[in-house]
């Protein structure tokens, strides 16, 4: 702002309280009289006040200051006092042993307690087919007929070839006759010398010689025969019959389909009176796994059915990859209800081999130790490790650190140490 002298715009104006604050002249004092004493003679008094009056707030302040401070000290020190004796309440649960024997449920497969694949065992046409996909048959029932008309032909010609390999060797069984009876005449001449002597080696020859031919002549029967039965064999190759009793589940020939010996896939039957299930047995569960063990298949499909069942047969060692067993359970299907195929579980009823301890999941403390788990023992926490054998969700099997019966904390605080005192809840104890 600008300031402008205007000190002689009140030079005429009386003066008034406030607007000088020049002091007025004294009036000098009769001779004789004490000297009066003027405002610069009061000054250190009016210093001295105002110096008392910014210290006294001060002073206030720094005893108000030191007052709260002196609360906050006492404060802590109760403070600590209070988490030094707090004991502080805990939810507990009882540890409780595992039941004797171990329900796991695992996925598996449904198949067909027997299946075959029926290849054509002899070369021709599809004369009849009996059979369709879906079809029951019985063991023996008639598939279907091939018919080879090249094969009667060779039957025909072999039982011809028969006929008259016996033919000559009846020839030949009259011949030896004739010898048998020749030498035996001869000889009876020789010695007399009637006869030459060898005449007499030629006729004993001869009977020989016979004699062998009808070894041969027999020989050449059996193998004729033993050719028909081979020849017959795959005359009968021309009815497929069905090996079991099962259910036609593939079929890929049709009337006059041609078909060739061991290479053509006929048929596909599969036996469905008896359901064969495979599962894979985890390690932790494999040991309990013998001849007999109950199972109960239960399919998603059918949720209000369960085929129960036992275990039949296992591989009796683990596959490296998996560490699994590999289990196969019997089911009875009378009704044909199960397919094979079918995705499923299982559920085994296996005895324990090793013992185990039921805990609330809630216990379960993972940090930089590993697994553990906080038990209440006489008044204090303290802290064990444990080994998680299977989780349930609400509960954990553990196999180690922990005994049945023992309290275990409830979801622990953050802050709980080994030896920390702690006061059970007895409202929120387990009972089980």
């Amino acid at each position: 702002m600008n300031y402008v002298n205007r000190t002689n715009d009140f030079e005429d104006l009386p003066p008034k309280d406030g607007w000088n604050d020049q002091p007025e002249p004294a009036a000098k004092p009769p001779a004789g009289a004490p000297q009066a004493t003027t405002h610069k003679a009061i000054r250190p008094r009016g210093l001295w006040l105002l110096g008392l009056g910014a210290v006294v707030p001060l002073a206030a302040g720094i005893a108000y200051g030191a007052s709260q401070h002196i609360a906050q000290d006492r404060q802590a020190m109760r403070t600590t006092e209070q988490q030094r004796d707090f004991v502080p309440t805990v939810r507990v649960a009882e540890a409780r042993a595992a039941d004797s024997e171990m329900i796991t449920s695992l996925p598996a497969t449904t198949l067909a307690f027997a299946a075959a694949n029926i290849l054509a065992r002899a070369n021709g046409y599809i004369e009849t087919r009996k059979v369709d996909i879906g079809d029951h048959v019985k063991a023996g029932d008639l598939l279907a007929q091939i018919t080879a008309p090249e094969l009667d032909h060779q039957i025909a010609q072999a039982q011809a070839t028969l006929s008259q390999n016996r033919a000559t060797l009846e020839q030949t069984q009259a011949s030896r006759d004739l010898a048998q009876v020749t030498r035996d005449r001869n000889s009876t001449l020789v010695k007399q010398g009637w006869v030459t002597l060898q005449q007499g080696d030629t006729d004993r020859l001869t009977l020989q010689a016979q004699q062998a031919a009808i070894v041969v002549a027999q020989a050449n029967i059996a193998a004729q025969q033993a050719m028909i039965r081979v020849l017959d064999q795959q005359k009968a190759y021309q009815s497929v019959v069905a090996p079991f009793n099962g259910i036609i589940t593939q079929r890929n020939v049709d009337t006059g389909s041609l078909v060739q010996a061991g290479s053509t896939l006929m048929f596909t039957l599969m036996q469905s009176d008896v359901i064969r299930v495979q599962v894979y047995v985890p390690q932790d569960a494999a040991f309990g796994v013998a001849s007999g063990v109950d199972a109960v298949v239960r399919v998603p499909e059918m949720p209000d059915r369960t085929f129960p069942g036992k275990v039949t047969r296992f591989a009796n060692a683990l596959a490296p990859g998996t560490r699994t067993l590999l289990t196969e359970v019997d089911v009875p299907n009378p009704d044909g209800t199960l397919s094979p195929g079918v995705y499923c579980t299982v559920e085994l009823h296996i005895p324990r081999k090793t013992p185990s301890v039921l805990i609330p999941a809630e216990a379960i403390v993972f940090n930089g130790d590993g697994v553990q788990v906080a038990v209440a023992e006489n008044g204090s926490a303290h802290f064990r490790k444990v080994t998680v054998a299977r989780d349930f969700g609400t509960e954990v099997e553990v196999r180690d650190g922990i005994k049945p019966g023992e309290q275990v904390i409830l979801r622990p605080m953050v802050n709980l140490a080994d030896g920390t005192k702690v006061q059970p809840s007895p409202t929120q104890t387990s009972q089980k």
